[in-house]
């Protein structure tokens, strides 16, 4: 039978504005699913046996906490690329999603390396950029509507060998000048939606899921839920933004 391993990485560290509600909705529509899965929480300091990993889960974290994470995860960087090339699934949120990229550029004009992993840099800037975001993500055709929060100074710039997780409808996104947010390579996801982001965006939880079952080629079928809780609270952060656009396509979703 089916089942999946889902790490959780640094969980006291990271999490950040509510991110371990990501877990949370992973674990319950496994439950609703029906499909068996083993909850791995992983602390600095720890082995990681990303060859057991399915669906990894990094959270966002303040300055001190990325710092002291960014330095144990660089010892697994090898191991970490070879399962993400060969198709281990990631959500990295916000500091996360930084991290996985190749530097981060200090508001002094220090630059603090990432693990390089992602074709991404991100430099601070003087003003945060703080809000509801929506975007449109063509992970699904037609595209699918994220909703989110976001609160970061860093202006993430993409290089040619990612692409955008979604098009900004409301909010700023990767850097607030070029429509874009998050990064997608491959099954790793990177985005700046906080909030927690998969509970009030199901489509994206079962997406990650759908991803880790084909990751090990095991055969699973998921039946409907009923999202009807989850498709209400989705409705409801579409509508935080004040745009009446929005609330039409709320309807729609």
């Amino acid at each position: 039978m089916a089942g999946i391993n889902i790490y959780h990485l640094y969980p006291e560290h990271l999490n950040l504005y509510g991110d371990r509600g990501n877990i949370l909705a992973l674990c319950r529509r496994a439950e609703w699913y029906g499909l068996p899965y083993t909850l791995v929480h992983v602390r600095p300091g720890e082995k990681i046996d990303f060859a057991r990993c399915d669906l990894l889960f990094m959270g966002g974290g303040q300055d001190y906490e990325q710092r002291l994470v960014a330095g144990d995860l660089k010892r697994h960087r090898s191991e970490l690329l070879a399962a993400i090339e060969q198709g281990m699934v990631i959500l990295a949120v916000c500091g996360s999603y930084q991290l996985l990229g190749r530097y981060y550029t200090t508001g002094k004009g220090d630059s603090i390396p990432g693990l390089d992993i992602l074709d991404l840099y991100t430099k601070s800037g003087h003003k945060r950029m703080i809000g509801n975001i929506v975007t449109q993500s063509r992970l699904w055709e037609p595209p699918r509507t994220l909703a989110g929060f976001e609160n970061h100074a860093g202006r993430t710039y993409l290089g040619p060998s990612v692409k955008p997780l979604g098009k900004v409808v409301h909010g700023f996104g990767n850097n607030g000048e070029d429509k874009s947010e998050g990064a997608v390579y491959n099954n790793v996801i990177g985005t700046y939606l906080h909030g927690a982001l998969l509970p009030k965006n199901p489509w994206l939880a079962d997406h990650l899921l759908r991803k880790a079952v084909s990751y090990r080629r095991q055969q699973f079928l998921f039946k409907p839920l009923d999202d009807k809780i989850e498709l209400n609270a989705h409705r409801s952060a579409l509508r935080l933004t004040g745009s009446r656009r929005h609330k039409l396509r709320s309807s729609r979703v």
